[in-house]
């Protein structure tokens, strides 16, 4: 694992938002493309998620979880920090 990513996560969440961030979290270490996520304090109001990508999969990754967030409606809850 040679990349790092970073994900803004909102802290208040309704019940779904959250199931579905956790899904997201979820598949991003089952498909592989991660084995691990940091969860940090920001501020009061978000979380900074950070992982490992292999190189060469940033791509791949970035628009996995664009659809995701897309698909689930996320937008105001979660986004990628470059």
């Amino acid at each position: 694992m040679e990349k790092g990513m970073k994900l803004k996560v909102r802290k208040e969440l309704d019940g779904k938002q959250q199931s579905n961030i956790i899904k997201l979290k979820g598949r991003l270490i089952s498909k592989g493309y991660t084995e691990i996520i940091h969860i940090l304090d920001q501020d009061e109001e978000f979380h900074i998620n950070s992982f490992e990508i292999e190189n060469g999969t940033g791509i791949e990754v970035f628009e996995f979880i664009t659809a995701f967030i897309a698909r689930e409606q996320l937008q105001d809850s979660i986004s990628i920090l470059k």
